[in-house]
């Protein structure tokens, strides 16, 4: 992999964004947060993830047969291609006419035949194979502790075998980018073990230099109609570097024998030939070469000098939140068992803590540097050679609700991934803007890969054209917390060519709005009068929030950076001829331009009260529009809606934001008895990690919200969290608040600020405006008076 030079000075630029949103540090104990278990993984889902943004693995804990199962951001299968359809633009305008008469199956029959990408399909986010650590033994253990602290994000295993005590510890440095494995015994010479660098496909295994196991493979694809032409695609290599005190190495073919150790630290990395720069492999790069070179590195420092640069550095971004929601008579129980007490109704309010902050663990184990791409579906976190959804960057829901924790709960570095990655999708996107739409910008669709895919994928329903904007706004967002102008600066381009694209794209109805069109509410479908089904339309109600939300973002951003004042005065002019949001009937918001009946009431996708979270188009002061966001989830809920994870996370957000903190308790609760395994992931099913990204927004959402000119404080409680205590959440304009409840009521409130600011604060049905200076902390009382 090539590290994209340009996007680390681009990080090392922005003091702001690598920082948290307030250098203050409040003071209140962090509560021992971790999992922790009394026996080894029996499968994948059971098995403990540690992460540093760019290589992962998933730690079982076996003490016979330990396996640790590794992945490296960049390892998919697949190349680029230009897949957008040649035929698209020719027939466009009759695509959009289809709409406009309303014969929307014919429209339909001519995307499936014209507009569907060529191929339609990508291919996988593959592992990178596994370290299997095996021991010759048949006593049986006892006394065994599996956990991970995710204050420093270390996973260990510890039990007695044979009359001696072993522990092991596992974690992935940021600072060293290497995987870290240390073994020890408590008694001298007692660590006999064979150590395997594995992986099933495209990759042979050799031993060099006395103590190192080295992989070294491509993935070779074979052809196939829907994912493109085969051949010798991604290279890549692996290393696993062991360091013994004591006893004796043996080397045998794709083995390493350890005799008579005290104890082991072994080290691993992986590179692939990836260039985010080019979106493709670059056969400039040698993978092993980049291997060599980090273990080099890593390998001068002692595992104690490892272990406390990795703990410093992660506890210093994992502790800016630091969230208490009180202990219980289980809180001492492993995880597993707090989890099947939940499940069985018990009450536990310091395992949701614990979900909120592994939640806030995970994206920083999945997005951050020494990492370069995004948190894909499943994080970084990947067993399968073909995942599900290919463990894919899906944008029509998922990547956005990867990153709705990421500035609130204070990790404002894990966006640099996205914000990067987003720049170099503009040239994959321009081409796609231009071949299929004949438009100005960049846009893509509802999935992309590293390699850059931006057309239509799937089937007609991937007619998405607005996910492109739509993923304009975690970028935003980002500047909406910190106010950082030189990152504004950064995205401006990325701002500005969606728009283009969406201004050329917009095409006038027949009643004189300016709408969307072809459009899709996603992957969700509608009865027609004579009963048949169709997915198209022009003007999904998603489509109007999402060109709202982006146009009005632009204008921000081009009055902030004094840029485009004709651009700004053209675009001023087409949000005025937008179609409004529209209530239905049946007091629902309407989620097409016309009050089509729902073929599936209880539809998984809500995209139509986007405007509600994560946007604040819908609102208390948008009063009609507000009760009838209500009625819209009630509805969806009264017909099984809710049913996967990441669903059941958006409607805590909306909840939270509807201001009713029974319901957001009530569907927290729900996703966390019937959408969360045993090691906390969240199960779509399968595991899908943005239900955990969205759960831990959520939680985030019930406690604080901001708009920018106002901060509402714990805004949707549920009585069930009676005291409680929070620190080092964000709001937006460079806000750092903590919040103190007992008996349900607001005690105290902590805000420091980056800048200079005025805020209106919100508590029930008490409101103040405030004044902040950088750095000095207001400290305030329940009646949001200064102490």
């Amino acid at each position: 992999m090539k590290y994209n030079t340009t996007l680390f000075q681009f990080v090392l630029a922005l003091g702001l964004l690598i920082s948290s949103c307030s250098e203050t540090v409040f003071e209140m104990q962090q509560p021992d947060v971790k999992l922790c278990y009394e026996n080894p993984a029996s499968d994948w889902h059971e098995a403990l993830p540690v992460g540093n943004g760019r290589l992962g693995a998933m730690v079982f804990g076996d003490p016979y047969q330990e396996l640790i199962q590794l992945n490296e951001e960049s390892l998919w299968a697949g190349k680029p291609i230009n897949n957008n359809n040649p035929e698209a633009l020719s027939h466009l305008g009759e695509l959009r006419q289809l709409l406009f008469d309303g014969r929307n199956i014919e429209a339909q029959n001519l995307v499936a035949e014209y507009f569907l990408g060529t191929p339609p399909r990508i291919r996988s986010y593959q592992t990178a194979g596994n370290i299997l650590i095996s021991r010759d033994s048949i006593s049986e253990y006892h006394g065994y502790t599996r956990d991970l602290l995710l204050e420093t994000g270390i996973a260990s295993v510890s039990y007695q075998l044979g009359g001696v005590k072993y522990t092991e510890e596992i974690f992935a440095s940021s600072p060293d980018n290497v995987i870290v494995i240390h073994i020890d015994a408590e008694r001298k010479s007692a660590l006999d073990l064979s150590i395997r660098l594995m992986r099933e496909m495209d990759a042979r295994v050799h031993t060099e230099g006395g103590n190192e196991l080295v992989m070294e493979g491509q993935i070779v694809d074979m052809p196939d109609e829907l994912t493109g032409p085969g051949g010798d695609h991604m290279k890549f290599a692996a290393i696993l570097k062991i360091l013994n005190r004591g006893g004796k190495l043996t080397l045998s073919g794709s083995s390493i024998s350890v005799k008579g150790a005290t104890e082991l630290t072994l080290l691993y990395t992986a590179a692939t030939d990836y260039n985010i720069e080019k979106l493709d492999f670059d056969r400039s790069i040698n993978p092993k070469e980049t291997c060599k070179s980090i273990l080099e590195e890593a390998g001068r420092k002692s595992y104690d000098k490892l272990r406390s640069i990795h703990a410093r550095n992660h506890a210093a971004m994992f502790n800016r939140v630091k969230l208490d929601l009180g202990r219980s008579e289980v809180s001492g129980l492993p995880t597993d068992q707090r989890l099947e007490a939940v499940k069985a109704g018990g009450k536990d309010p310091d395992l949701y803590a614990t979900y909120f902050q592994y939640g806030r663990y995970l994206l920083m184990g999945s997005s951050r540097s020494p990492g370069i791409l995004p948190a894909n579906l499943q994080g970084i976190w990947n067993h399968h050679f073909k995942a599900p959804w290919n463990s894919d960057f899906h944008t029509n829901i998922n990547l956005q609700m990867n990153y709705w924790p990421a500035n609130v709960t204070n990790l404002p570095e894990t966006v640099i991934p996205l914000s990067g990655f987003m720049g170099q999708l503009i040239g994959p996107g321009s081409r796609t803007a231009e071949e299929m739409y004949g438009s100005r910008g960049w846009t893509f669709h509802h999935l992309t890969d590293p390699f850059g895919r931006t057309a239509v994928m799937d089937g007609p329903w991937g007619l998405t054209p607005l996910n492109g904007p739509w993923m304009t706004f975690p970028l935003f967002r980002h500047f909406e917390f910190t106010l950082d102008t030189i990152y504004l600066e950064k995205i401006y381009p990325i701002l500005k060519g969606s728009v283009l694209f969406a201004l050329d794209f917009l095409s006038e109805a027949p009643d004189g709005h300016l709408v969307s069109n072809p459009s899709h509410s996603p992957e969700n479908s509608f009865k027609l009068p004579d009963g048949r089904r169709a997915t198209l339309t022009y003007s999904a109600t998603t489509d109007i929030q999402i060109l709202t939300g982006l146009f009005s973002n632009f204008l921000t951003a081009a009055s902030v950076l004094d840029r485009d004042q004709a651009l700004a005065v053209e675009i001023k002019e087409a949000l005025e001829r937008f179609p409004p949001v529209r209530i239905g009937e049946d007091g629902t918001i309407q989620e097409w331009i016309k009050d089509y009946e729902e073929t599936e009431p209880g539809h998984r996708h809500m995209s139509h009260l986007l405007g509600l979270y994560p946007l604040f188009q819908i609102a208390p002061e948008t009063q009609d529009l507000y009760e009838a966001a209500r009625r819209t989830i009630e509805k969806r809920l009264s017909s099984g809606g809710g049913h996967t994870g990441w669903s059941r996370a958006w409607i805590i957000n909306f909840f939270a934001r509807l201001q009713d903190g029974e319901k957001a308790w009530e569907h927290l609760q729900a996703l966390m008895k019937k959408s969360t395994l045993s090691n906390l992931f969240d199960t779509h099913p399968p595991f899908q990690i943005d239900g955990n990204f969205g759960g831990t927004a959520g939680i985030a959402e019930m406690l604080l919200q901001s708009d920018g000119t106002r901060i509402r404080l714990l805004p949707a409680i549920p009585a069930e969290w009676t005291e409680g205590e929070v620190h080092g959440l964000c709001a937006r304009g460079g806000i750092e608040v903590g919040e103190k409840w007992k008996r349900g009521d607001l005690v105290e409130v902590t805000l420091v600020s980056t800048l200079e600011t005025e805020q209106k604060l919100i508590y029930r049905n008490i409101s103040r405006t405030i004044k902040l200076k950088p750095g000095k902390v207001l400290t305030l009382n329940q009646d949001l008076n200064p102490i």
